[in-house]
C-alpha cells in the first residue's frame, strides 16, 4: 500500500492512507471521538472549530483537533487520556451553558445531546449564560434560530 502511515491510537497500531485524518482512522477502527463541527459525509470538510475532538499526541505540548490533524509515521495518540477527556468535558460544559434545556431543545436527540450524554460535563454552571438572539424568520426560504447555535458552521458549509 503506497503512502501507508503506521501509528498508534490508544495503544493499538493502525494505518492510514496519506489523505486521512486522525479522526477518520479512529472512526474506521471503531474508536469513537466526539465531533460536532464535522460530518463524515460528502460536502462537509473538517474545520476543527468546535474542539470536541481533541486528542493528545505524545511529545506535543498542546492537544490537537483530530478532525483536521493528519497522522505521521510513529505518532502515538491518546484519545482517552485524562487531559483529552477534561478538554472535551470543558468544551461540552461551555456549549451546554448556552443551550436551551434539553426539554426545550429544538432537537433533543441531536448529536450534541448524544455526546453530552456520553461525556457528562459538569452541571454546576461555572460559566455565565450568554444572551441569545431572537429567531429571525425574515427570509422566505429559511428561518434562522440561533438560540441553540454552537457556531460549528455546518449550516454554512452545507449551503
Amino acid at each position: 500500500m503506497k503512502n501507508r502511515i503506521l501509528f498508534q491510537i490508544d495503544g493499538v497500531e493502525v494505518s492510514s492512507q496519506g489523505n486521512e485524518t486522525i479522526w477518520d482512522v479512529a472512526n474506521k477502527n471503531g474508536i469513537k471521538i466526539p465531533h460536532l463541527c464535522y460530518l463524515p459525509e460528502d460536502g462537509y470538510r473538517p474545520d476543527g472549530n468546535c474542539r470536541a475532538c481533541m486528542v493528545e499526541i505524545e511529545g506535543e505540548r498542546v492537544l490537537a483537533a483530530s478532525c483536521i490533524r493528519k497522522p505521521v509515521n510513529g505518532m502515538i495518540i491518546k484519545t482517552d487520556s485524562q487531559r483529552a477527556k477534561k478538554s472535551r468535558e470543558m468544551v461540552f460544559e461551555l456549549l451546554e451553558v448556552d443551550q436551551p434545556s434539553r426539554e426545550n431543545a429544538h432537537d433533543p436527540d441531536s448529536i450534541f445531546w448524544k455526546w453530552t450524554d456520553i461525556i457528562r460535563p459538569r452541571k454546576n454552571k461555572r460559566y455565565p449564560v450568554r444572551q441569545q438572539r431572537a429567531p429571525d424568520p425574515s427570509h422566505k426560504a429559511i428561518a434562522v434560530n440561533l438560540d441553540a447555535c454552537i457556531q460549528c458552521n455546518l449550516c454554512v458549509r452545507s449551503c
